[in-house]
């Protein structure tokens, strides 16, 4: 039985950790030929062998979001290998937090490179296929701290600017049969959570509780939360939805 995403091809920015790998799996899971471009060597490598082991063809490269040229020579790569590419996901993150009285140039900037220089890098070079092919699917990982977090001056103002980002693009490449929408993830279990529970001073199983108590749901999220909402985006299915930003936080984050 054909996958849900059989003969597509899916290029995930972050994707050997995290949310960035529970997006990947279930691509490759559903039949999409997958590539993912990280910093992180160690697990990049650790993703590509565990994902080449059960058979799913895979392209993986050491990139940096924020250069250009490193983005748009995995994306030619990729498009070279495998063809075509149907599906970018903007995923690659990174977290400075900090109460602005005490945030650094540093702080502030690095994490305006990476989510919205990275993601605008990335979809600059994806999308010039998408649009020979006509055919695209674009999804950017915001947050639910686009709305305002405490510590988060920096991240939470690149995720606001990305679901900008997200809409703009709707506008400019929706002629050409290529969709942008936006996840906005709530509290998610993964290494990014758990180093701002160990910055805070406080275990990760107590940050898990203490989230748990505000979310509807009653229960923390899951990377696998996110793919599926990504999934639906990704879908050819889904072509009519343009634009759109989903809140994926066990409640009505807003």
């Amino acid at each position: 039985m054909a996958g849900r995403f059989e003969g597509r091809v899916a290029f995930v920015t972050g994707g050997s950790r995290g949310i960035g790998k529970g997006i990947v799996e279930y691509f490759a899971e559903e039949g999409a030929r997958v590539a993912l471009i990280d910093l992180n060597e160690e697990a990049l490598s650790e993703t590509a062998s565990e994902l080449k082991e059960k058979g799913y063809e895979v392209y993986a490269k050491v990139a940096n979001v924020v250069d250009p040229e490193q983005v748009e020579t995995a994306v030619k790569e990729v498009h070279d290998a495998f063809g075509r590419i149907d599906i970018l996901v903007n995923n690659a993150g990174v977290i400075r937090d900090n109460l602005l009285f005490k945030m650094t140039d540093a702080d502030w900037q690095t994490v305006m490179d990476v989510h919205l220089k990275g993601s605008f890098n990335a979809a600059r070079a994806a999308q010039k296929y998408m649009v020979e092919q006509k055919y695209g699917r674009i999804i950017n990982i915001s947050s639910t701290s686009a709305l305002g977090n405490r510590g988060q001056a920096n991240y939470a103002a690149a995720k606001a600017g990305l679901q900008g980002f997200t809409k703009t693009l709707a506008l400019e490449l929706g002629r050409y049969g290529i969709t942008a929408n936006s996840v906005a993830p709530g509290f998610i279990e993964t290494d990014m959570t758990k180093a701002t529970a160990e910055r805070i001073g406080i275990s990760f199983e107590q940050m898990i509780q203490g989230s748990v108590a505000n979310i509807p749901v009653g229960r923390s999220g899951k990377p696998a939360d996110i793919a599926n909402a990504v999934a639906f985006f990704a879908d050819e299915k889904s072509g009519f939805v343009n634009g759109q930003v989903i809140y994926v936080a066990g409640g009505p984050k807003c």
